[in-house]
């Protein structure tokens, strides 16, 4: 029986290594632009900075420019947990091709994070005189930024025509990127923000953006992610990708303190909320839904119980905190209202900020020392962590309370951890053993066979499939003695989503 199963893991672990395996070799026969790293530039803009880069951060942005100078596609994926500072690596990048004289698109998941990206990004060129523009989904106009603090707001037409005619350095953005009217003149560099929420179709469409003569040019692919991925899982689902690691945050960061809460423990931590807020800090309350479902129905993941975000919004405003300024954020709310909620957050004329997962990547608010989290339970712990990271980007100690009616084993186990664990990455490997990879990466999101997602835990077998599928390709890259795995794979290709 264990024999039956281990030749059934190693047949399942081996389409995959060979599928992506084969996706990598197709790369490397294309064409892209070779850009030599300019390194006088790039030390200007890292001492023009107003911190000190970490030494993950110098051998990322070095690893980036060198797969840059070559002339095929550069496919490489970014991993820095929360707050590493990924962003001014892909900016390092960034500044590197405009200077060369192509252009680089950067997609984030979210309106949100896509405007954040912006400002972030312009600022940290400001001396560079960068045309950096911004297009998203929901608004009717669009922000270039072509001199230093000089803002200026154009429409989506005339952006369009700057971003066809390559007279944009970087064009900033949402899924709006990949609708068919935008075009640009000379697209060298991708980069795609928490690159596991965009599916293959979406890359591979972001990546035939060039208009005219440069259409044959296949962009350079830098993906970032601060989901850390346990080392067996990177090896087979991101086969295809090159790895950079960040694995240090910037110094001077302080640990945030994270305590799980019981229900008979809730007025205490009202308390100490209260008293931060007091002392001019501001707070995050997570809840796992919009609103609540009718009586006695279940929502669609079939939780009756889980706080609502409306629900918490009334009773923290009138009841727990009338004497404090508190705001509401979920999805359902129109992106002009969002955007002020936001503002007011960071412009702390909001004290608590009541919110979905929406905030749950890339939100920046220093000045906020608190999350709380209700239902914790209901999220998985990379979510978790990603929450954890709103806070304790100041310099003030930050905190982190966990707030769980479930008497759940498993659920103790994995609260547990995150108090425990400061790291990621650390988290990413403890979430693997406690949960199964099924469960950390989402069986029905991934399509991934149940007994291929436990082997993945198994990383010599894992390495074993990988060479034998590299063995097979080596020989015959095409596979064309292969008639019977070729058609498997074909099979298999239609089987399996790898986003």
């Amino acid at each position: 029986m264990q024999k039956a199963k281990l030749r059934f893991s190693f047949e399942e672990l081996f389409f995959i290594q060979l599928f992506v395996l084969r996706e990598r070799n197709k790369l490397a026969q294309e064409k892209a632009a070779a850009i030599p790293a300019d390194i006088d530039l790039i030390k200007r803009f890292v001492d023009s900075l107003d911190f000190k880069l970490t030494d993950a951060q110098r051998k990322s942005a070095w690893q980036i420019l060198k797969d840059i100078e070559k002339p095929r596609p550069m496919n490489r994926l970014l991993e820095g947990d929360v707050g590493s500072g990924k962003t001014v690596v892909a900016a390092i990048a960034a500044l590197n091709v405009a200077r060369a004289g192509y252009q680089t698109a950067f997609m984030a998941p979210t309106e949100i994070l896509a405007k954040q990206h912006f400002n972030g990004i312009s600022k940290a060129l400001q001396n560079f005189k960068l045309d950096i523009g911004l297009l998203t989904g929901k608004s009717d106009k669009f922000t270039s930024k072509k001199l230093k603090n000089d803002f200026i707001e154009i429409s989506r037409k005339k952006l369009l025509e700057k971003s066809s005619n390559n007279e944009i350095n970087i064009l900033i953005g949402t899924h709006a990127l990949i609708q068919d009217k935008v075009k640009f003149g000379k697209l060298a560099l991708v980069v795609l923000d928490e690159q596991h929420r965009f599916g293959v179709e979406q890359r591979a469409k972001l990546c035939k953006r060039n208009a005219g003569k440069d259409g044959q040019i296949i962009p350079h692919l830098l993906s970032m992610t601060a989901t850390p991925i346990p080392r067996t899982l990177a090896l087979t689902i991101y086969g295809d990708l090159d790895l950079s690691l960040i694995d240090e945050l910037p110094k001077g960061r302080k640990k945030v303190e994270t305590k799980v809460i019981s229900p008979e423990e809730r007025k205490k931590a009202y308390d100490f909320i209260r008293k931060e807020v007091k002392k001019g800090r501001q707070v995050f309350v997570i809840c796992p839904r919009i609103e609540k479902p009718e009586e006695g129905k279940k929502d669609v993941m079939g939780w009756s119980e889980a706080k609502a975000v409306k629900e918490e919004y009334k009773k923290l405003s009138e009841e727990i905190f009338p004497d404090l300024k508190v705001g509401m954020l979920h999805g359902k709310i129109a992106s002009a209202e969002k955007e002020r909620t936001m503002r007011d957050f960071k412009n702390q004329k909001t004290d608590i900020l009541v919110s979905t997962s929406v905030v749950e990547v890339g939100v920046d608010i220093p000045n906020a020392t608190v999350m709380m989290i209700e239902g914790a339970d209901r999220f998985g712990l990379a979510q978790l962590h990603q929450f954890r990271g709103r806070v304790g980007r100041g310099k003030y100690q930050s905190y982190c309370f966990l707030f769980t009616e479930s008497p759940s084993a498993n659920t103790k186990a994995r609260l547990k951890a995150l108090v425990n664990c400061e790291s990621g990455f650390e988290l990413a490997e403890k979430d693997l053993e406690i949960r199964g990879p099924g469960d950390f990466l989402g069986v029905k999101q991934w399509g991934i066979p149940d007994l291929m997602m436990s082997s993945l835990k198994d990383l010599n077998l894992v390495q074993k499939t990988r060479e034998s599928a590299k063995e097979i390709l080596q020989q015959d890259p095409q596979l064309k003695n292969y008639p019977l795995l070729q058609a498997r794979l074909k099979n298999f290709r239609e089987r399996i989503h790898l986003e």
